[in-house]
């Protein structure tokens, strides 16, 4: 579709155009009314539950901000290429865009993990993004896709909380007791839990259930409660543990193909970008109303047995961390860089959050008992 490219300035002296009920298009962007809007195909990597919900969000934002002069076309799980193709289909322009995890794309570059499911240097998610935003982390993302000479240009939306250990045939201890389980995870969290001694098997998250039912898996992780329930996860095992570094911050990747994005119009390109922040602070909010409603019904509904994972595993946790982190860091100068860029800022931002913040479960305890 071709881009009207008036100016703002321009738009508004011709004075208010009317549309549907005879509402002013002044606060919409300046595309003439009667225009075909432009279509985006944009493909989510998910086939359902929460997370397609937290892609219709952002697509939802987007339609509405531009009055309708910009659309995004949402397909489904697999309705163009395979997840593990998506972003390869996005860069030569097979789609438009796509929603993600850039641990989906580990494999061209570990230092895809790193800005989603990288190593817990005290921070959460929502830190992770304020590293992005502000610390420096945008010019390394960029920076990466120049090397991998992808073009792509991508934002990140929707803090995750700390992803589950997970789902095991029996409460877990210790770490021996995970020693050569067949586990289900991503991205560098598969070189962490290898080091632990696990066999690791990458699976998109719709074949997790079936594997473990079928036993080609002993133990999984996917997300959070209600993920993890609409897998029926619940119905392969009821032995869920709760809190771990694996995972300790992830976030969505939303991805447009370069050339694509660049021929928008200004306004839709800002519109993708806000849409971007506006939905990332809703989906933080959703998730905390739907995991700990479900996380409720697990327990109450379907007897599963939550557990807090042992604080000697996530102490070996940390220490497989430090072994892959060297490995890297001594094979790939960026995957340094971008570390040390992290773990400066963490450092900084971690001295005041941490000496800030007050004992949040000895009030929780205070009103409601001991966890």
């Amino acid at each position: 579709m071709t881009e009207v490219k008036t100016s703002r300035r321009k738009f508004l002296t011709r004075g208010a155009a009317a549309i549907a009920g005879g509402a002013a298009v002044t606060s919409f962007p300046n595309i003439a009314v009667g225009q075909s809007p432009t279509v985006l195909k944009v493909q989510a990597a998910w086939g359902g539950g929460i997370f397609l919900e937290f892609a219709e969000d952002y697509v939802r934002r987007v339609n509405e901000m531009s009055g309708g002069s910009l659309k995004i076309d949402l397909l489904g799980v697999g309705a163009v290429v395979k997840t593990a193709e998506m972003q390869t289909a996005v860069h030569k322009g097979v789609l438009d865009g796509a929603h993600l995890v850039t641990a989906y794309w580990y494999s061209k570059s570990p230092v895809a993990s790193l800005f989603g499911t990288g190593p817990c240097f005290g921070w959460s998610a929502n830190e992770l993004m304020g590293w992005i935003a502000y610390g420096g982390g945008r010019a390394l993302y960029e920076e990466l896709m120049d090397m991998l000479r992808l073009d792509l240009v991508g934002f990140f939306s929707g803090p995750m909380p700390a992803q589950p250990l997970g789902w095991f045939k029996e409460q877990i201890k210790n770490s021996s007791q995970m020693k050569g389980l067949k586990y289900r995870t991503v991205g560098l969290a598969a070189d962490v839990l290898q080091q632990m001694g696990m066999s690791v098997v990458q699976l998109p998250g719709g074949e997790i259930q079936p594997a473990m039912k079928s036993g080609l898996i002993d133990a999984a992780e996917f997300n959070n409660p209600t993920s993890d329930k609409d897998f029926g996860m619940q119905d392969v095992s009821k032995h869920y543990h709760l809190a771990s570094f694996h995972q300790s911050q992830e976030c969505f990747e939303i991805i447009f193909n370069k050339r694509r994005f660049d021929r928008l119009a200004k306004e839709h390109q800002k519109i993708l970008e806000y849409a971007s922040e506006a939905a990332s602070q809703d989906m933080a909010w959703k998730a905390m109303e739907r995991y700990s409603q479900d996380l409720v019904r697990l327990k109450e509904e379907h007897g599963v047995n939550v557990y807090r994972t042992p604080t000697s595993v996530m102490k070996d946790q940390l220490k497989a961390w430090d072994v892959i982190i060297e490995k890297f860091n001594k094979s790939d100068p960026f995957f340094k860089k971008v570390v040390d860029s992290q773990k400066k800022w963490a450092q900084r931002h971690g001295a005041y959050a941490l000496n800030n913040a007050p004992d949040y479960q000895g009030a929780y305890e205070h009103y409601f008992g001991k966890l």
